[in-house]
């Protein structure tokens, strides 16, 4: 099951990274991502009612999604969001401790890394994929630079990507790309205005196909 779900958000290549203030809006959004064609949605433990969220969504969405859950920092919210039903764990760090949870319970771990050294530590521990966290100032570069001496790891761009970058993400080497703030654009938010939310998400969908097409 496990290689299923990571086969395809990596398919997908657009995971969107949820951050909301009520879980009223935080269900909107989640529900406005999957309409515009993101299957992969994390959503983040800093936001008001997320494990909620998650089990509300996982029901309602079905096989339509797959549910994550982001901004873990201990392996108790791991498996507190893991039973809820997030089928992939994602972190800012990376805790060994919550590899080692990921990989009892057969989810997908995704740590968050930045240095060489710390990128590797993370795929040796079990990490399925490596998120390259923070990207802004990065760049796809540095991507690009990690993948020749690293080509086996699996990486993620994650802060800082938006639709003039993207692409740039993915033909650097990039699975997939996770995008908050540039998708879930707060002003649509405010002014709920959840189909341009789904025509944005579906633009970012589509800037992925259309770079892995020219890619090769």
């Amino acid at each position: 099951m496990k290689a299923r779900y990571l086969g395809e958000i990596i398919k997908s290549g657009v995971v969107g990274v949820i951050r909301a203030n009520s879980a009223e809006e935080l269900m909107n959004i989640t529900l406005a991502l999957s309409k515009g064609g993101v299957k992969a949605l994390e959503i983040t433990m800093t936001s008001p009612g997320a494990l909620e969220t998650i089990k509300a969504v996982t029901s309602e969405l079905g096989d339509g999604a797959i549910i994550g859950v982001g901004s873990v920092l201990d392996s108790e919210t791991a498996r507190a969001a893991i039973l809820a039903g997030a089928q992939f764990v994602v972190s800012p760090v990376f805790r060994p401790e919550i590899v080692e949870l990921c990989r009892r319970y057969d989810k997908i771990c995704i740590p968050g890394a930045f240095t060489p050294t710390e990128i590797l530590s993370a795929w040796e521990a079990g990490a399925d994929v490596v998120k390259i966290f923070p990207a802004t100032k990065l760049g796809p570069g540095y991507i690009k630079d990690l993948k020749g001496p690293l080509p086996q790891i699996k990486v993620t761009p994650t802060g800082g990507v938006n639709l003039e970058n993207t692409a740039d993400f993915i033909k650097a080497g990039a699975e997939f790309v996770g995008v908050g703030g540039a998708m879930v654009d707060k002003t649509l938010v405010a002014q709920k205005k959840w189909d341009e939310l789904s025509e944005l998400a579906a633009k970012f969908v589509q800037a992925v196909a259309d770079a892995r097409i020219s890619f090769g």
